[in-house]
């Protein structure tokens, strides 16, 4: 019987120990790192390698109001694409961006780079937010 008792003890422990140990930390800059490599596979045509776009043609991510204006947004375009008339930095452009078939680690990543880059400064867009907004 102590045996058994000592080992429910010992179990518990065990179990809150890795309970309440610190939940690794989103690495924002790491995210950052690998977004760059997912943008220059996936966006650059269109969004150039500063992210100025082209005018009257693609729309600018550099220092976008649009963008930055709601994450949820912008995670749906990225996952389902989008079309029609959108309004970015004052200027109207109306076009299609198609989806890609990115993973919600990749997602995330993209989006972190395009979001701290070039004159933005966003807060992270989580892979779990991204898996969120797939649903």
């Amino acid at each position: 019987m102590k045996k058994l008792v000592f080992s429910l003890l010992f179990i518990l422990f065990v179990f809150t120990q890795f309970s309440f140990q610190d939940k690794p930390k989103f690495d924002l800059k790491a995210s950052i790192t690998r977004g760059k490599e997912i943008y220059t596979a996936q966006c650059i045509t269109c969004h150039q390698e500063q992210g100025e776009g082209i005018e009257d043609v693609y729309p600018p991510l550099a220092k976008s109001d649009y963008l930055m204006a709601d994450k949820t947004r912008s995670i749906q375009q990225v996952l389902h694409g989008a079309s029609g008339e959108i309004t970015v930095n004052g200027k109207t452009y109306n076009g299609d961006m198609p989806a890609f078939d990115l993973t919600d680690q990749e997602v995330s990543d993209l989006l972190n780079y395009v979001r701290n880059s070039w004159g933005n400064k966003g807060a992270a867009v989580t892979p779990n937010e991204v898996a969120s907004a797939r649903k």
